[in-house]
């Protein structure tokens, strides 16, 4: 056995590279959140919060964006106004554009004439709704739960299954189809006995099973099921959770100035970190050894600090306005125009590694007036050959163009979908076009198909 040296070069990272390589990756909340715990470790720095011509420029970019056009119900969120509503605000009553389904019971709960009994058994059911506006807990556990009697709680169901949305209050699907069509029609008996027994072979589109398990002609078979098609399984499903609300700032802003979009850092949620003069003067005028070392450590620690965040605000930028520059057609037309990108591309263009542009993106969000979205979401990989500047959103917003202008009597399978698509230049399999046809939401021909 030998023994022997050798010489190796290796690289490592400074404790100062590591935090710098941190910030550069923190979304808005978790660097503000680390900016505030930094200053109270750190007598050096000094906080404020921003103020002045920057902070007016940016709210102008924000004032421009609340007029820019709505496209989706993201932006309706975020951004619509409607002066109709202004009496309304100025008695500090506030436009609630995503009411919850709790709410919206209540307000019809409030305007019925109920005994207090009643009124605590149906408000209860209310409260005990899940997303889907169904009863998940058996009848008996929420009257124990309550502490009211069976009775009640039955009288209290039967109270909530009439109000609005149809379907509410329902214990499984075949309950909520049935409250729905007995609402829109209660003399359609055999779509109530299509829901009540037969949802299977509905789901496959058996009709002649169906039409002979209830002694029914094949035609009105047929347009029953078609009516119980048309029905919400979720009518809790458009409102919104009784979650408090997330809401999501922005880090970069896009905004089109005369004839280029300008993209703008949102620093507003961010102070303004400085040296503080006080610590300063100090640093530089004691003489005490000890006092210089632990001065001379704060100091070092508060520029890097203020410098990292600078970094990560040019990084950002930078990325930012390459994603843009690339991207450009979906600032102009919207999703379904995002054009193939990679990490690569952007490190290229930006001139740095693409680690720096990975970690620069992580959790970071740009507004538009198309809406906010992370900015992953712009990266795009390219398609197979013969795609050329095709990207997987520019292929679903072609199959779900071709569905919306299909004859429903005949609607398109998936392999007239992957043939139609080849004639427009974007080739893919059969099984692909499968794919992004459920990330979309679309059922199969069967689903989609009308039998009237």
């Amino acid at each position: 056995m030998e023994l022997g040296m050798m010489q190796k070069q290796v690289q490592t990272l400074s404790p100062l590279m590591m935090q710098s390589m941190e910030i550069l990756q923190m979304g808005t909340q978790e660097l503000r959140e680390y900016v505030e715990k930094t200053v109270q470790e750190n007598p050096v720095l000094d906080a404020e919060e921003r103020t002045g011509e920057a902070g007016e420029r940016f709210r102008e970019l924000g004032r421009q964006l609340e007029w820019l056009e709505s496209n989706d119900r993201q932006n309706v969120f975020y951004y619509r106004q409607d002066d109709e509503d202004a009496p309304l605000r100025e008695y500090g009553v506030a436009e609630n554009w995503e009411e919850t389904l709790y709410g919206h019971l209540i307000s019809q709960i409030q305007g019925m004439e109920l005994s207090a009994s009643e009124r605590k058994a149906v408000t209860f059911l209310a409260e005990s709704l899940n997303g889907s506006g169904w009863l998940d807990e058996p009848m008996e556990t929420l009257a124990q739960a309550a502490g009211c009697e069976m009775d009640m709680m039955e009288r209290g169901l039967e109270i909530l299954q009439r109000l609005d949305p149809a379907g509410v209050g329902a214990r499984n699907l075949s309950e909520c189809l049935v409250l729905q069509l007995r609402r829109a029609d209660p003399g359609d008996t055999l779509a109530v006995r299509i829901a009540q027994g037969c949802l299977e072979p509905l789901a496959r589109s058996q009709y002649s099973l169906i039409a002979k398990k209830l002694g029914a002609e094949l035609c009105a078979v047929r347009k029953a099921c078609g009516r119980i098609r048309e029905l919400n399984p979720r009518p809790g499903a458009g409102f919104a959770g009784r979650e408090a609300p997330s809401y999501i700032t922005p880090d970069v802003v896009v905004v089109w100035e005369h004839d280029h979009f300008e993209v703008v850092a949102d620093d507003q949620a961010l102070p303004t970190l400085t040296l503080s003069g006080y610590y300063s003067r100090l640093f530089r005028e004691c003489k005490e050894a000890e006092v210089q070392s632990y001065l001379c450590d704060k100091v070092r620690q508060a520029k890097w600090v203020i410098r990292s965040i600078e970094q990560r605000r040019s990084t950002l930028l930078e990325c930012a306005r390459c994603i843009v520059e690339l991207q450009e057609a979906f600032f102009r037309k919207g999703p379904g125009h995002l054009a193939p990108m990679s990490l690569a591309d952007v490190a290229e263009r930006v001139g740095v590694h693409e680690s720096t542009v990975s970690r620069a993106v992580r959790e970071k969000y740009l507004q538009c007036d198309k809406g906010v979205y992370p900015l992953g979401y712009f990266f795009s990989r390219r398609l197979g050959e013969g795609n050329d500047g095709a990207s997987p959103d520019a292929a679903k917003a072609i199959i779900r163009r071709l569905i919306e202008g299909e004859d429903r009597r005949a609607p398109l399978s998936d392999q007239k979908l992957c043939e139609r698509m080849a004639e427009e230049g974007c080739v893919i399999s059969r099984r692909t076009v499968a794919k992004y046809r459920e990330e979309l939401g679309i059922p199969s021909t069967t689903g989609r198909k009308c039998y009237e």
